[in-house]
């Protein structure tokens, strides 16, 4: 193989093993001479020499969630620069199913690992014991010293909430996400926040815990529609959670924003293309799974750095669904399809 690329045996040895720090020019000498003599490198002996895989296990809450479609490609962006490659672990929000995920990575001796816990219990010592590489995303864990990528949750729930103050909307309601979980708690936090700011009353029976599941979304709108008097405006702290509220008030002829301006926090592909197009906060998704992806990087080239925090600015997209304006109601548009 050297031989054929012309170049010297640790320069082929860096190339197959995904080292960056090797001239372009001779990599792409290598990997031409690879292709020309089918070579396939043996990832079971190089993984035993190492004792670790090229491998990062990307561990999410819900891969049904288009908030994590964006985040994953771009930690499989910058795990393909760096040489690795990605799997992709589903909890469904369940601990246990979590813990056996956790118990996988550390039999198969991935290289690192990237996870949105599922929870504030979710526990990362046995990682830390094997000295596997970690980052968290999207949810902070609280007294850990471990790499974290986040976004401005209590800022991005504050300004979508004095934007429905500012719109006119008087009984501002929230359905937010399970308590204790970083994210539900930061954006109920906002959302209360936004409130005093605003001289309004925090009133807990417009408080609604889903699970950051549409039906979730769709039984706690239900719960709020039967509130005396009934709320003229809402805050969603998810995607999803928004979609089961929008398909509730769809459901119950409410027309949105006349009678019920909403807000809901990610954005959503299809957002825009609604009618009333839906005013969300939005976030860096793919920025979010590019630095994670570059953090975990670093923690691997570097295992005894200090740890990381980076937190990344979030955007309110002001669009139809909460500015009173007069125009097609939800209900004339197939939002829950």
């Amino acid at each position: 193989m050297a031989r054929k690329a012309e170049v010297s045996p640790a320069t082929v040895s860096r190339v197959v093993n995904g080292h960056a720090n090797v001239d372009p020019v001779l990599a792409d000498r290598v990997r031409r001479a690879m292709n020309e003599l089918g070579y396939r490198p043996n990832a079971v002996a190089r993984n035993l020499r190492r004792s670790r895989t090229t491998l990062w296990a990307v561990v999410i809450s819900d891969i049904g969630n288009p908030f994590f479609t964006a985040l994953v490609r771009g930690v499989e962006d910058i795990a393909q620069r760096s040489g690795f490659s990605v799997v992709l672990c589903n909890t469904d929000e369940d601990p246990t199913k979590e813990a056996r995920y956790l118990n996988a990575v550390l039999a198969e001796q991935v290289a690192g690992v990237i996870i949105a816990p599922s929870g504030p219990q979710t526990d990362l010592d046995q990682l830390a014991a094997a000295r596997v590489p970690v980052v968290v995303i999207d949810r902070q864990l609280h007294g850990s010293r471990i790499d974290t990528v986040l976004v401005e949750n209590e800022h991005g729930a504050e300004l979508a909430t004095a934007h429905l103050v500012e719109s006119g909307y008087q009984r501002i309601a929230c359905i937010t996400g399970r308590r204790g979980v970083y994210t539900a708690s930061s954006r109920l936090a906002g959302y209360r926040r936004a409130l005093t700011a605003a001289g309004h009353h925090y009133d807990e029976r417009l408080v609604r815990y889903a699970d950051f599941r549409s039906d979730g979304g769709y039984q706690a709108m239900s719960e709020l529609l039967r509130c005396q008097p009934r709320p003229d405006a809402l805050f969603v702290a998810n995607n999803l959670m928004t979609v089961g509220a929008l398909e509730c008030l769809v459901d119950n002829g409410i027309t949105v924003p006349a009678d019920m301006g909403v807000v809901g926090f990610d954005d959503l592909p299809w957002a825009h293309l609604v009618r009333p197009a839906l005013t969300t906060v939005a976030q860096p998704t793919y920025q979010l799974g590019e630095t994670a992806g570059q953090l975990l990087t670093e923690r691997i080239a570097t295992p005894d750095r200090d740890a990381t925090t980076v937190t990344l600015p979030t955007k309110l997209q002001v669009r139809e669904s909460s500015t009173r304006r007069p125009g097609p109601s939800v209900g004339s548009d197939p939002v829950s399809d």
